[in-house]
């Protein structure tokens, strides 16, 4: 905004509050439903919900950030901090821009760590050297939390399970835990890998994700698909000792692995739930299951490999028992891929559960590259699945992998969700863990400020909701006067702000020949959305 559009808004705010017309914050609540706001504006205007398959107004959108081997960020390893910021902020902006709502972005990558606040080394990947701070110092996860936030963007603190070392690793720090415990360790295909058999290991963790759960303000804890090893031909696991040590009531090794593994599941579920319960617990397995082939609950494809036969996890188990609340399976295949068609895949899986969340994990850097699959040649692949998304039912959302990927924008499948994106979403509720709406926003003024816009003002509600939870974002909603209110169609939201005392929006986006209707929402961290103000109407 220009310095004469920001001095003539601070003029008219402060007319404003000589008025004594400017928004205080110690307000009396008046309770509204719907149907009450609904009379405050004129019988010519209705409030509509509508459902739009198009552009959905509750959808969770996100991209992978991947740190492992500098694949996503940082560029490379020994960049300056300042650098390390700037290429973070460089990124939101890009997922802002393809509207994304949330961030996956790997804080653990190998037993390593992206955050200060961690019994785990920093990572080579950050510093150039495993255990070497930033230089000049600071907490990127702190950091990227924070630039995230501004942008209403979600942060999940995605961390890899199984990694203790990875083959690319160059460094290992004196203090790492594959050096203090290597008998919690077993080598496979050049990875050291977590003995998940041993209980200890288990705890170490889970006590790895009480601490990110206590002392971070993220939105989500979120592992990818590795569990135990995919299958590597000539390669071993080699858990027989642990096997014999715990291994009691079980008759063969491939059901205590998938014990072990959701033994780990269950105490991570428990302590995100004892920390900090508002935070979502998501996975993003390999996409089948099993195979109908050997199993008539299995999915009708043809996969090489298999969450439930190689990686031991009982994927499906997880999600229909409800321990995590999303889940995310890759499905990195195309919809004429004869082996794992993508819509058979995603069918499949709506099917297990409606009590849970379902993003789809979309392989766009596989866009263009047609070694396997001459389908990924088609421009319009990505954007046909997504689309597929919004017309099933069940479908909450989708990730994309990775973020590279969005850069490079091959095929322009980058500008596709552009387009598709164009609309804001708020993300899915999660009523299982919170379903109390915040109290509606009171008292809403709209009035033109000369010719910069229309400054919007509303009241908090003195009263806390039900479950004393503090508004955490505003939604402001603009209608041209005669049009249907469709609270549904998020073309009408104007911005979506966090709560950060402010009660006034500048909006400079109208016409002076043209009449609007305004109205004011709230949300809480969930995203369950308060009922709607009074209206009022600017001409």
């Amino acid at each position: 905004m220009h310095n004469r559009t920001l001095l003539k808004l601070t003029s008219y705010l402060a007319v404003l509050r000589m008025k004594k017309t400017f928004i205080l914050y110690q307000i009396p609540l008046l309770l509204l439903s719907v149907y009450l706001s609904v009379g405050g504006c004129s019988k010519k205007t209705a409030l509509r919900a509508e459902k739009s398959i198009e552009s959905p107004k509750r959808e969770f959108r996100a991209a992978w950030v991947a740190t492992v081997d500098n694949i996503d960020w940082p560029s490379n390893k020994n960049l300056a901090t300042n650098v390390q910021k700037a290429e973070f902020i460089r990124i939101l902006d890009r997922h802002q821009e393809l509207g994304m709502n949330a961030a996956m972005v790997q804080v653990r990558a190998a037993a390593d760590a992206f955050y200060a606040r961690s019994t785990e080394p920093w990572s080579e990947w950050l510093t150039g050297v495993q255990g070497e701070s930033p230089d000049p110092y600071y907490d990127p996860m702190a950091f990227m939390i924070e630039e995230s936030h501004k942008r209403n963007i979600e942060f999940h603190a995605w961390l890899n399970l199984s990694r203790g070392t990875h083959k690319a690793s160059k460094s290992i720090a004196d203090n790492h835990i594959t050096k203090t415990h290597p008998e919690w360790f077993f080598t496979y295909d050049k990875h050291m890998l977590f003995n998940l058999g041993i209980p200890e290991v288990r705890e170490y963790i889970v006590d790895i994700v009480r601490n990110i759960a206590k002392f971070y303000n993220v939105d989500g804890i979120h592992f990818d698909d590795y569990f135990y090893p995919y299958t590597v031909v000539g390669q071993r696991i080699d858990d027989d000792a642990a096997f014999r040590k715990y291994g009691q009531g079980f008759t063969n090794v491939d059901d205590w692995r998938r014990y072990n593994v959701d033994e780990t599941i269950k105490g991570i579920a428990a302590v995100i739930k004892g920390e900090k319960p508002r935070v979502k617990f998501g996975i993003s397995p390999f996409s089948v299951w099993r195979n109908a082939s050997v199993d008539p609950l299995g999915s009708q494809t043809q996969g090489g490999q298999t969450s439930y036969d190689n990686l031991y996890a009982d994927t499906r188990k997880w999600f229909r028992e409800g321990l995590i609340d999303y889940i995310a399976p890759q499905i990195y295949f195309t919809i004429e891929f004869d082996k794992v068609p993508y819509q058979t895949m995603t069918d499949w899986w709506v099917k297990q559960s409606d009590q849970r969340h379902i993003y789809i994990g979309h392989g766009t850097y596989r866009v263009g590259n047609t070694d396997r699959d001459k389908a990924w040649a088609l421009p319009n692949q990505i954007p046909r699945q997504v689309r597929y998304n919004r017309s099933k039912k069940g479908i909450n959302g989708s990730i994309f992998y990775n973020t590279t990927s969005l850069f490079r924008n091959s095929l322009g499948v980058a500008d596709s969700l552009k387009y598709l994106n164009q609309y804001v979403a708020l993300t899915p509720t999660m009523p299982w863990k919170d379903n109390v709406p915040p109290n509606a926003p009171q008292n809403v003024t709209a009035k033109r400020a000369s010719d910069i816009g229309i400054v919007v003002t509303w009241k908090t509600p003195k009263i806390s909701a039900r479950d004393d939870e503090p508004i955490h974002k505003w939604v402001i909603y603009r209608f041209e006067t005669g049009e249907l209110m469709n609270l549904e169609n998020t073309k009408n939201i104007v911005v979506i702000m966090p709560n950060t005392g402010l009660v006034n929006y500048l909006d400079n986006t109208t016409r002076k020949d043209k009449s609007y209707v305004y109205l004011v929402t709230a949300l809480d961290r969930l995203q369950n959305e308060s009922a709607p103000s009074n209206q009022v109407q600017v001409k």
